[in-house]
């Protein structure tokens, strides 16, 4: 039943799949590592069953507390350009939401620090993940907006919600060479960010026009 559960059926099943990894291929998705896990996620498991067979759509969807899993394009984007550049070994991901975007990037890196500020639904995360058998992420419940001091330096940053501002106590958590992407702007005039950290500052790099939720402050 688990499996059946995983590989889906219908609109969940791996023919569909292959459709959405083709769907990014032609938007420019070119790492097939990422690719690979996308169409390998069973994303329909980390949404509500009756949008199951919306799971595998282009688009993202509530998960509740007025928050969405991201569309999968924008996971594969992120996920792809934060391993442009090289292996990372620590990385730290602020906003977990359903654990969707964890799941993409997890085999992909040494490690993964995830925060999020709702406990609900890091717990459902947490739950999935290890459905899914990923051991490398360790979670906390907190505001990601200060980031995980105990475990810095990263060698990448993934911010899944949108800071007005460069957000400077992220930075200060980057490594030398290592790279952060993050939504920066207000609604409806967000861009998608990398920053790398050099020797001699910070390098920025505009990835594209996106729409994210807000990031806020504290816990829920």
């Amino acid at each position: 039943m688990a499996d059946l559960r995983f590989n889906g059926i219908g609109m969940t099943s791996a023919r569909t799949r292959d459709r959405l990894v083709q769907r990014l291929r032609e938007q420019g998705i070119c790492s097939l590592a990422v690719l690979d896990r996308i169409r390998n996620v069973p994303r329909h498991i980390f949404v509500d069953e009756a949008l199951g067979s919306r799971a595998y759509e282009d688009t993202a969807l509530p998960i509740g507390f007025g928050q969405t899993i991201s569309q999968p394009y924008i996971v594969a984007r992120m996920s792809e350009a934060l391993l442009e550049g090289g292996p990372l070994e620590s990385v730290l991901e602020v906003g977990t939401g359903c654990g969707y975007q964890t799941a993409v990037l997890a085999p992909l890196v040494g490690r993964i620090y995830t925060i999020e500020r709702i406990g609900a639904l890091l717990e459902r995360a947490r739950e999935r993940l290890k459905e899914l058998g990923i051991r490398n992420v360790k979670f906390q419940h907190g505001d990601g907006a200060a980031g995980w001091k105990s475990q810095a330096p990263f060698g990448g940053i993934l911010v899944a919600a949108a800071p007005l501002a460069l957000p400077e106590a992220l930075l200060k958590q980057l490594e030398v060479g290592g790279r952060m992407i993050v939504p920066v702007g207000q609604e409806g005039r967000q861009e998608l960010m990398r920053f790398t950290r050099r020797e001699q500052g910070i390098a920025r790099e505009s990835l594209g026009r996106v729409a994210f939720v807000p990031l806020l402050g504290g816990k829920g």
